[in-house]
């Protein structure tokens, strides 16, 4: 039931900060000469916050009214958040030394098998393959540069 009421709460939060960023951005031109302009990114990521908060704030109502039990306890939650947050603090901190996509395998590989307790393989191969996804779709088709290591990738 605390989970509900904290997801209320962050969904309310979420969209203050959407309903902020759509004010900013209608205060830009939304188109320019050669396309969308510098308010056409922002007002659509306003308006995408704003329908996501809507839909969090809307199931935890709904899940408000449910009585059911809590499943796990606070504490064991929040050991998974930090788990989280220390397995992202380590793939930063590794980002220079083997670069983004082994790190991020790495990270990947450590938020499946340790917070979602899936196999080691499966976890490997989704790890591999959003590597892999990630390169092409930022280094291949879009032409940006992400970090690399020591070993050139």
């Amino acid at each position: 039931m605390k989970k509900d009421k904290g997801n209320l709460i962050s969904g309310a939060c979420l969209a203050a900060f959407g309903l902020y960023v759509i004010s900013v951005a209608s205060k830009l031109p939304y188109v320019s000469e050669v396309g969308p302009g510098p308010g056409f990114f922002p007002l659509w990521l306003g308006i995408g916050l704003m329908i996501f908060a809507s839909y969090l704030m809307l199931s935890s109502v709904s899940a408000l009214k449910k009585e059911s039990p809590n499943d796990s306890s606070p504490w064991q939650a929040s050991g998974r958040a930090l788990a989280g947050w220390f397995g992202l603090m380590v793939a930063i901190a590794l980002l220079g030394w083997i670069g983004f996509s082994i790190s991020f395998v790495f990270l990947t590989m450590f938020l499946i098998v340790a917070l979602d307790r899936r196999p080691l393989l499966l976890s490997a191969g989704v790890a591999i393959g959003l590597a892999v996804g990630f390169h092409f779709l930022f280094v291949m088709a879009l032409d940006v540069s992400l970090p690399v290591g020591r070993w050139g990738f």
